[in-house]
């Protein structure tokens, strides 16, 4: 069984999720913004091995700590889609914009793309790519679990930003339209900010999805 507990890191309380499979007790970290402390004793807490650190787009919130635990535990990070390379080499400039502690360039181990499968033990996971937010932003999801974490597509009551460097609101309503609500609603969400909800919750009740604004 998969299973999970979200983290909020940095002052943007960004939903960091630990991510673990009950058979194997392995775990992956998903958008490792922040507070990479707090990480790893959540980790150590409930006897888990960390495996991977997933990223789902290369905003500073989201990667934040992800140099610093793959230099610690020698765990690869993995995504987002090469089309995000240019948020990751701008992170000290990012850094600096929201006043945040510097944070270093990196490349991923592994850049990813729709359709690619990732494993956390015996739980596999989905890619798909959703740009709109960044260019580069993908959803992992996993069909056993009845789980995608959204990173910041889809919000309860509301969407990504797309105001920021190779944004666009066409791409990210195609995005949640074409990739997410197909799913089914039954889907339960993890969002990168804020509460979960559900595609069919959002595909009834989000002003973006129920009158979208081209």
């Amino acid at each position: 069984m998969l299973n999970y507990q979200i983290l909020p890191v940095t002052p943007f309380m960004q939903n960091c999720t630990l991510l673990w499979c009950d058979e194997t007790r392995e775990a992956a970290l998903v958008d490792p913004g922040g507070e990479e402390h707090r990480l790893l004793e959540a980790i150590a807490e409930r006897g888990l091995t960390l495996t991977g650190l997933w990223l789902t787009h290369g905003h500073l919130d989201h990667v934040g700590a992800a140099l610093e635990l793959h230099e610690r535990t020698g765990c690869p990070i993995t995504g987002p889609h090469t089309a995000d390379a240019f948020w990751l080499q701008g992170l000290p400039a990012q850094s600096e914009m929201f006043g945040f502690p510097r944070a270093e360039p990196f490349v991923p181990q592994r850049w990813l793309q729709e359709g690619d499968t990732l494993q956390v033990g015996r739980q596999q996971l989905r890619v798909l790519h959703c740009p709109g937010h960044t260019p580069g932003h993908v959803v992992f999801y996993s069909d056993s679990a009845q789980l995608a974490l959204v990173g910041d597509v889809l919000f309860q009551g509301s969407i990504g930003r797309t105001d920021f460097p190779q944004g666009n609101h066409a791409d990210l309503i195609a995005s949640i339209q074409n990739k997410l609500l197909p799913l089914g609603d039954e889907i339960t969400f993890i969002p990168g900010h804020g509460p979960n909800s559900t595609f069919g919750r959002e595909r009834l009740s989000n002003p973006f999805l129920t009158q979208p604004i081209w």
